[in-house]
């Protein structure tokens, strides 16, 4: 605002002295530039010997052609700086929404920039002969920005669950409830029966050491992890068949409703089938959201380069099966980038950040069971991109000792590292 005060300044005084250089025969010619809306944008000033009614109107023409450009040009930075904004917007609507993985749509995009300039600048390998123009790397990052908008439709108790047994509320402290139930039956019945028989308490000690050890191992089933054995599984369904409680209307009922077991026993995480179904679904929802944009021809890609994030090199991923070879490299490039933040992520309920070396090692494991591309990953590890990022965004405690150390040697600035190492 400051410089447009300025400028109208600076040309009504030039237009102001126009009629008096004229007057005195000077050899200058003072035009205003204005926009579509008029408004004054700038003063068009040329020099001559004299300025006749034609040239006059020539020099009108020529300031109303340059105000024409100028006014493009801005329009062009003002569109952008208005998409950028929305994009800001969506990013910090979905920030808003999960404070567990409130910074993911913001570190993914750092993380795919760095393994992008990484495979732009390899000098040998698979990815020699790869480059980015500007728009591209643009388009890139758009993409990357936005891979995860259709968070936004996900519910927040499935997107946000931390334990196998939550929704609204940790569904856990029910079941200790009918534990408690089931402890002060077996107290009164022990108390029914002859006070001080040797074998009663024999066995209400027995029973009260069964259900304490069975409550707690069902404690510890509903927090998630990266593998649940078999055994543990087939647990939680005895304990579930085992016992039966009185609820408060009297009913007889299972410990275990047929739905809570199936939240124990799942494999990995927290997730059940039908919850992993609508997480997925937010890539679909992301592609239809994106494609509804009418974007200018450099940015065409971004729906297929964001809807790619969760694709896998065998066919196995989703929304769309797609293959390696159906993939562009930037996709390839934003998948890698959504896997390694994922991994070394501190901010998620269900488990803590994972060290450094253990997560290039569940990087290697995913690489050869066809999940992320081979090329960028032997790269990615080459090229030493994962300790870029780390020494930027991971805490010094996710960092193991050696790659501390070759920080060092990089010249890094690690000081809580570098005061583990001494």
């Amino acid at each position: 605002a400051a410089n447009e005060a300025t400028l109208i300044a600076l040309a009504e005084r030039a237009l102001s002295a126009n009629e008096t250089q004229h007057e005195r025969a000077l050899e200058a010619l003072s035009m205003p530039m204005r926009n579509h809306e008029g408004a004054l944008i700038g003063v068009l000033q040329l020099a001559g010997a004299a300025f006749p009614a034609s040239e006059r109107a020539i020099a009108e023409s020529l300031a109303s052609q340059t105000a024409t450009a100028l006014t493009k040009e801005r329009l062009a930075s003002e569109f952008r700086a208005l998409f950028e904004g929305l994009i800001e917007l969506i990013v910090h609507a979905i920030d808003e929404k999960s404070p567990y993985t409130g910074q993911h749509c913001r570190r993914v995009p750092l993380l795919t920039e760095l393994i992008a300039d990484a495979a732009c600048a390899a000098q040998d390998g698979a990815l020699k002969e790869f480059s980015l123009s500007e728009a591209e790397r643009y388009e890139l990052r758009i993409a990357a920005l936005l891979h995860d908008c259709g968070k936004v439709t996900t519910p927040v108790h499935v997107q946000d669950k931390a334990t196998k047994l939550e929704a609204i509320t940790d569904r856990i402290e029910l079941v200790d409830a009918r534990f408690e139930i089931l402890r002060r039956d077996a107290l009164l019945a022990a108390g029914a029966q002859a006070s001080g028989e040797s074998a009663s308490l024999v066995e209400l000690e027995e029973r009260l050491r069964e259900l304490e050890a069975d409550r707690a191992f069902l404690r510890h089933a509903n927090i998630g992890g990266e593998f649940m054995e078999p055994d543990a599984q087939r647990r939680v369904r005895e304990i579930a068949a085992r016992y039966r409680f009185r609820d408060a209307l009297g009913e007889e009922r299972e410990l275990l409703s047929g739905e809570e077991v199936e939240n124990l026993t799942v494999s990995r995480g927290t997730l059940n089938a039908r919850e992993r179904e609508l997480i997925n679904h937010h890539v679909t929802t992301s592609i239809h959201m994106l494609e509804r944009l009418p974007y200018p021809r450099s940015l065409r890609g971004v729906p297929a380069i964001a809807g790619a994030h969760h694709e896998r090199m065998d066919g196995r991923g989703y929304p769309q099966g797609l293959v390696r070879n159906q993939i562009s490299l930037q996709g390839r490039i934003l998948g890698l980038a959504d896997v390694f933040e994922a991994l070394t992520a501190k901010d998620r309920p269900y488990k803590p950040g994972m060290p450094l070396r253990r997560a290039l090692t569940i990087l290697e494991q995913m690489c050869d069971e066809g999940h992320v591309d081979p090329d960028l990953f032997e790269m990615f590890v080459r090229e030493q991109v994962y300790l870029d990022y780390a020494i930027q965004y991971l805490d010094p405690e996710q960092i193991d000792d050696e790659f501390l150390e070759e920080a060092v040697r990089r010249g890094f600035s690690v000081p809580n590292g570098a005061s583990r190492l001494a």
